[in-house]
């Protein structure tokens, strides 16, 4: 076993956006020594399929169904590491992207557990490589802002409207499927156009990956006519027009 993953600790590892080939080899090799895995919703067969010999346990939080709340989730982290188990926490994406980390490493901390983080591709970077688009782009977006619209059932967004609506910036909103609504008149009544590109990519990296082309003002309706409850990230900003490279696309290219 290697040395950074003994006996009593916890490592949260970044699965990616999907696609098994998108791991880092030191996340493949975690999930591989393992002896418990606690994973979330959105992780696929195939990845899990690397932890051959681990227990696998589900712990995924998706569309306000949850299997585990985070205390839980904490507890088995922290009782599975006291058992002497290699345990990872497999999450979706990045472990430092709005994956609520930060309080399994507290109460892994608490326990006196060592506990580390291995990177993810986050989906928004997958969504701008697979569409061949810049998050920034020189003298159009210098900014990218990583917003979650991720709100309890009945509260509106609680986000600074007028810092997001800058005219130099690419978004990359997640969970964002069912407030595409609040998303596009807070934007709009902030100042941004309601001519501003939006690319809203579904199932990022997975052979079923769709991506459509909209505006601003648009984005509720074309939302409606692609997502479904499939994952779903939204790019705004000037930068999200601008291809980078001619390509035979994976995924399946809209325009609304």
């Amino acid at each position: 076993m290697a040395d950074d993953f003994p006996p009593g600790s916890v490592w949260l590892v970044g699965a990616g956006p999907g696609d098994v080939e998108l791991l880092t080899l030191k996340a493949a090799r975690l999930i591989a020594t393992a002896e418990i895995v606690f994973y979330d919703a959105l992780v696929g067969p195939e990845i899990l399929a690397l932890a051959a010999h681990a227990e696998l346990i589900p712990v995924g939080k998706r569309a306000g169904r949850h299997s585990k709340d985070q205390d839980a989730i904490n507890g088995l982290l922290v009782e599975a590491a006291l058992r002497g188990k290699r345990v990872v926490r497999l999450k979706g994406g990045d472990p430092a992207i709005f994956a609520r980390s930060a309080e399994e490493m507290e109460a892994c901390a608490r326990a006196g557990i060592v506990a580390r983080i291995c990177p993810g591709i986050t989906t928004a970077s997958a969504a701008a490589a697979s569409a061949s688009l810049s998050l920034s782009l020189r003298g159009l977006a210098r900014r990218v802002q990583f917003v979650t619209a991720h709100a309890r059932a009945g509260e509106a967004l609680d986000l600074d409207w007028p810092a997001l609506a800058h005219a130099g910036s690419t978004l990359a909103f997640y969970m964002g499927r069912g407030a595409t609504r609040e998303i596009s008149e807070q934007l709009t009544a902030a100042g941004l156009p309601g001519s501003t590109p939006v690319l809203v990519a579904c199932d990022v990296s997975l052979p079923t990956e769709q991506h459509l082309s909209t505006r601003l003002d648009l984005l509720p309706l074309a939302v409606k006519s692609i997502a479904g409850n499939r994952p779903t990230l939204l790019l705004i900003g000037e930068a999200v027009a601008r291809p980078t490279a001619v390509h035979a696309a994976p995924a399946r290219a809209l325009t609304a």
